[in-house]
């Protein structure tokens, strides 16, 4: 192919591209290069540009087709030097304007500025104390087990002491004046009256705000008894002052060891001053304060109109970022002082490095340099290009072509609107298997600044559904590796996938304490793989982000990742975890896959994400089947009030552009963002559903479910008569819902059995596996759940991947049955039907393409009957005749009837609000409806008048508006005081209402400046668990658990495990047989043992409980508790 590449680059940039392209085509201009070239040439041609791009590069492609005819194929660098055919202006007019063309909408950013300098000269000034300077001295040997008090409160102590002694201390020009002509004098330190309970409060605005910044720096405020944070639960805050004076050193900075009180005098001891005499140190404090006082105007409005909270989330991740970095780097051999302080340690040599002036100038300097970058952070960063396969085409399967009537919606909506800068709310509805994946994906570059690009975060549940949409980008939206990045925190998982008692960190104090730098700690998990093959810029960013893993993660245009790593964005109690997720969000937006996968405390913890993303400016999609009016309600109040508090910000409009998409309608709507707007989008998209609705009436039946009645009757005991009636349900559903297999003529199904739980999935299979069957009927089943190590997780699902994906049409011979192994137990069978059978707990609701025959569900929630009759003839068209799933008449648990409440773990029925007055299924569902069609419509539409305790369906409405808060949104605005200065913060919920048991409560009361959202709503709270490792040793097979050093001991013993081969009669019965000891064979090579295959891939985790623990374990049926 015969290329031209035209150079519209500026600076060093022209070198730097010229020097490429020379080395590749021949110039025929200055700034012109022609030649003949391969596909993968042109390739490398490009990555080496990227490798070198600035804002100042900006070079063009063209391919010369024919004689008369070429072909724009792209850009590296700057867009705008080109139009969209890849021509160059002959002429251009540009527009002054007073600030760089980042900063220009950035009217807080001097503020941001002023506020993290300023906090950043003070952050740790606390070190200064006897105590601290003893910790870090080498030479001193007696270490004692922690500080009373934290550096950061005795930081803030000394900064309340200077602001409060001065004679107008209620006003901030008092104290900056103060520091702009005396600087610090410690001649009017009174040390003694340090000791105070509540620092941060009654202080004025400024002082106020940079206080918070300094005690917040390491962590949140967050009471470590937890009798205190419960106290909280019941509190309101009328205003900023009233959180504040709630926090005492209780919260997160006492500890209260044995040499508590002997200690604490010398944390009020400096001996060698409090840095007055660190000339450089109150230079520059006299010049932040300077400009501080410039900007408190700027101040005083961003408390009116709520930019307040922006500024101050701007300043402490600005603030930490500078921490982190300068504590990172050596001490300046040049630094020259007076003082004898020092801030921190080397971590390798323990010897003394960086003096605390220097330190603290410098985190300074850093963090003003962070604040200016702030602006690059959004919009700098690369984005997906030349995305020809989003385009529409002629040859789209009809099922499809409901993404492209979107797109086209949407784009036409864009192009009347006149103000593109507004934010976007988008809820996708369509229906499961009509490819709502692919079609985010081409809405998300609709609604894109230039309306051609992507850049957005794809956040999803699940590691395996991750890794399978990130396959499913590159092969259906042929994303290049450099455009794509997947992240899911498993090498070990990744790599399977390529070939085919847990203690809160929160609560531990780290190693990095001791050496006085806890910025030192990295940025992300050390297990976090990124996987992304481009090419970083040399920009900026560089500056700040030191680590090419950490660089990627804000780098890649499209990051596809389990939420888990976004979700720290707004979960980091402590450290700077939460930094790179904030990084990201700024320039990324966000989509939530398969949202209705998430219940209870997760769904708080995710609007938190939600008003994160709006508050920083970015387009949020939700998608799902299944959305909830109440989850899409909740979620859109939580981004309107982000969205309005950036807007104010940004000088904004505060509309909202609301996108309801589904595969029979798409409509786009503004909505404001205050309170009296919500019943606008409540209206909105109950309209939506009705229109939806009545389109889902009219589609073909292709899943009928009957209620299966569960009696007790027989001699058996519960459980076994509970199994058997599923039993009888299996043939009767294989009776109805098999296909004919010529070859052998034998009647095959292949069917799911849900279970709620692990334990009696395995029973169940144990049952089933060793039950008589009918002379003219043999199984083939199979246990799947999570409790399974993950080298045989692996082969299994990618078994059934392969199995299970039926998209025969009528009359087709299903793909499965020329699988090997399903070929094999054709040729075994003797009898006349042959069901397959997967006994499976809710791993299998979401995450997997699996096409089943028939269902047979334990219920547990409305929810998970929808979730599993999606699996069922989940590809194939047409109505069936007779119902393909089948209801238990109760769970396992309301079967035995001992217990109040059995639709839990999982389930809605969690506490007394929403116990149901039976468990009866016939009683609990309308039966009636579904023999006629199962489909989302309960779940999507509320009844007018709700019976939670009597609804299945009713309850999970019930429990969704009680979890997000949506019937808190107009609760009356509490009294405030300080002359209305925090107006858009000073509601308050209702006493009457619990603020930490839903959404609405924890966005609003201010709540947000301290941890205790997290800690009451923390994301997948649950049980804590245990890694083990089937490890192989000399002697045979152990579970072991790796220590703290890396070594690995056996476990064995103390879970008193036992290894139990299953009877051959039953493993003739088994749909897939697989053994550990050949597959470590098989993944492993002479250069990497089998040992450390297993250390590597054969990774289970288990719920870690007290008191006498019996497990048994099996490579067909996994690791499982009998006792």
């Amino acid at each position: 192919m015969m290329v031209t590449f035209v150079s519209q680059c500026e600076k060093n940039a022209l070198k730097k591209t010229r020097r490429v392209l020379d080395a590749f085509a021949n110039r025929i201009g200055d700034n012109t290069w022609q030649t003949v070239i391969t596909q993968d040439g042109l390739d490398t041609v490009k990555k080496m540009l990227r490798k070198t791009a600035s804002r100042s590069t900006a070079v063009s492609c063209h391919w010369i087709r024919s004689r008369a005819r070429s072909q724009f194929l792209w850009v590296v660098g700057n867009k705008s030097k080109f139009n969209l055919e890849g021509v160059v202006p002959v002429n251009r007019t540009e527009k002054g304007l007073l600030n760089s063309e980042f900063e220009s909408d950035w009217k807080y950013l001097p503020l941001i500025k002023s506020l993290a300098a300023m906090a950043a000269l003070l952050h740790d000034w606390g070190k200064a104390s006897l105590l601290f300077q003893e910790k870090l001295n080498p030479e001193i040997k007696n270490k004692h087990k922690g500080d009373p008090l934290r550096h950061e409160w005795i930081s803030c102590l000394l900064f309340n002491h200077f602001v409060t002694t001065q004679i107008n201390s209620k006003q901030d020009t008092t104290w900056l004046k103060s520091i702009i002509e005396h600087g610090i004098d410690e001649q009017h330190f009174n040390t003694n009256n340090l000791k105070q309970d509540k620092p941060l409060s009654n202080l004025p605005t400024a002082a106020a705000l940079i206080s918070w910044l300094i005690v917040s720096h390491h962590r949140l405020p967050l009471p470590k008894e937890a009798s205190l944070c419960k106290q909280q639960r019941e509190q309101t805050n009328a205003d900023l002052n009233s959180l504040l004076s709630k926090i005492t050193a209780e919260w997160g900075y006492e500890n209260r060891f044995e040499d508590y009180q002997t200690l604490l005098t010398r944390c009020f001891k400096f001996p060698k001053g409090l840095l007055s005499d660190s000339r450089c140190w109150i230079s520059e404090l006299k010049r932040c304060a300077k400009d501080l006082s410039h900007h408190l105007p700027m101040l005083e409005q961003a408390m009116n109109d709520g930019g307040w909270r922006l500024v101050l989330h701007h300043a402490r991740l600005s603030l930490m970022l500078g921490d982190h970095y300068y504590s990172s780097q050596a001490n300046d051999v040049q630094w020259k002082t007076d003082s004898e302080l020092y801030a921190n340690t080397d971590p390798s040599s323990k010897e003394l490095k960086q003096k605390l002036d220097e330190h603290l100038v410098n985190v300074a300097q850093v963090t003003v340099n962070t604040v200016k970058l702030l602006p690059f952070f959004e919009s700098e960063p690369l984005k997906a290009t030349e995305l020809t396969e989003l385009a529409p085409k002629a040859n789209t399967p009809k099922i499809f072509r409901w993404q492209d009537k979107a797109v086209r919606c949407v784009t036409q909506w864009r192009e009347e609107t006149e103000d593109k800068s507004q934010g976007y709310f988008v809820v996708n509805m369509a229906s499961t298997g009509c490819g709502k994946t692919i079609a985010n994906a081409k809405v998300m570059q609709a609604i894109s600044e230039d309306g051609e690009s992507l850049r957005f975060i794809l956040a999803l549940g699940l590691r395996t559904l991750t890794l399978q949409t990130g396959d499913e980008y590159k092969e259906r939206l042929k994303l290049k590796d450099r455009d794509l990045a997947v992240l899911i925190g498993s090498k070990a998982i990744y790599e399977l996938h390529q070939s085919g008692k847990k203690i809160d960190k929160d609560e531990v104090e780290s190693e990095s304490a001791e050496l006085g730098s806890e910025s030192l700690e990295s940025l992300q998990d050390e297990g976090d793989e990124v996987h992304w093959q481009g090419v970083l810029p040399e920009e900026e960013l560089t500056t700040v982000l030191t680590k090419e893993k950490d660089r990627k993660l804000l780098y890649a245009p499209v990051l596809t990742c389990t939420i888990d790593h976004i979700m720290a964005a707004t979960e980091t109690k402590r450290g700077g975890r939460y930094i790179l997720p904030c990084l990201r969000l700024m320039s990324s937006d966000l989509v939530i896959d398969e949202i209705d996968d998430f219940i209870g405390d997760d769904l708080i913890a995710i609007g938190r994400l939600v008003h994160l993303a709006g508050m920083l400016g970015r387009k949020v999609m939700i998608s799902s089947a299944t959305i909830t009016p109440d989850l899409a309600v909740g979620l859109y109040n939580a981004y309107r009030q982000g969205w309005a508090i950036f807007a104010a910000s940004r000088d904004r409009s505060t509309n909202v552009n609301c996108v309801l998409i589904d595969e029979f309608n798409t409509e786009c709507h503004f909505v404001g963002s205050h309170d009296d707007d919500v019943p606008n989008y409540t209206r909105i998209h109950e309209a939506f559903v009705s229109k939806r609705v009545g389109k889902l009436k009219q589609q073909d039946a292709r899943r009928k479910a009957e209620i299966i009645p569960c009696n007790k009757e027989s001699s058996l005991d519960i459980k076994s008569e509970y199994f058997e009636t599923v039993k009888q349900a299996v043939l009767e559903k294989h009776t109805q819902h098999f296909t004919l297999e010529n070859e052998h003529q034998i009647h095959v199904s292949f069917g799911v059995v849900r279970v709620a739980n692990i334990k009696p999935c395995v029973e169940l299979t144990q049952y089933l596996l060793s039950s008589e069957w009918p002379q003219d009927t043999e199984i083939r089943c199979m246990a799947y759940h999570s409790q399974q190590v993950l080298l045989l997780r692996h082969v299994q699902e990618k078994h059934l991947d392969e199995v299970l994906k039926r998209k025969e049409k009528d009359g087709e011979s299903p793909l499965a049955f020329d699988n090997e192994v399903i070929r094999g137990h054709f040729a075994s069978c003797k009898a006349k039907n042959l069901i397959f059978i997967l006994v499976a707990t809710p791993v299998e609701e979401v995450g997997r393409d699996h096409d089943f025959d028939w269902a047979v569900l334990e219920p547990s929630s409305f929810r998970s009957m929808i979730q599993m009759a999606g699996r069922v003839r989940r590809h194939r068209q047409g109505e069936v005749a007779s119902p393909n799933i089948g209801l238990m008449q109760y769970n396992l648990k309301g079967f035995k009837g001992t217990e109040e409440r059995v639709f839990n773990y999982p389930g809605y029925e969690t506490d007394s609000s929403t116990t149901l007055q039976t468990h009866d299924l016939k009683k609990l569902v309308d039966e009636k409806a579904l023999l006629h069609s199962v489909n989302a419509i309960a779940r999507i539409q509320k009844r007018p008048e709700l019976l939670p305790h009597q609804n299945l369906a009713d309850l999970e409405h019930y429990a969704t508006a009680k979890t997000l808060g949506t019937t808190q949104i107009n609760q009356p605005i509490a009294s405030t005081s300080r002359k209305n200065r925090f107006s858009r913060n000073r509601r308050v919920i209702n006493p009457a209402s619990n603020w930490s048991e839903h959404l609405h409560g924890h966005i609003h009361g201010y709540w947000w400046l301290t941890a205790l959202p997290q800690y009451f709503k923390r994301f997948r709270k649950s049980m804590p668990s245990v890694q083990l490792y089937l490890v192989k040793q000399r002697h045979g097979l152990a579970f072991c658990i790796r220590e703290d050093g890396g070594n690995f001991s056996s476990v064995e013993a103390k879970l008193d495990i036992e290894h139990q081969a299953l009877p051959s009669e039953q493993q003739q019965k088994l749909w897939l047989q697989r053994d550990y000891e050949t597959l470590l064979s098989q993944f492993s090579t002479e250069s990497k043992s089998e040992y450390l295959t297993s250390i590597k891939y054969g990774e289970v985790s288990v719920i870690e409980t007290d008191g006498i623990q019996k497990y048994s374990y099996n490579d067909q049926l996994g690791l499982v508790k009998v006792k």
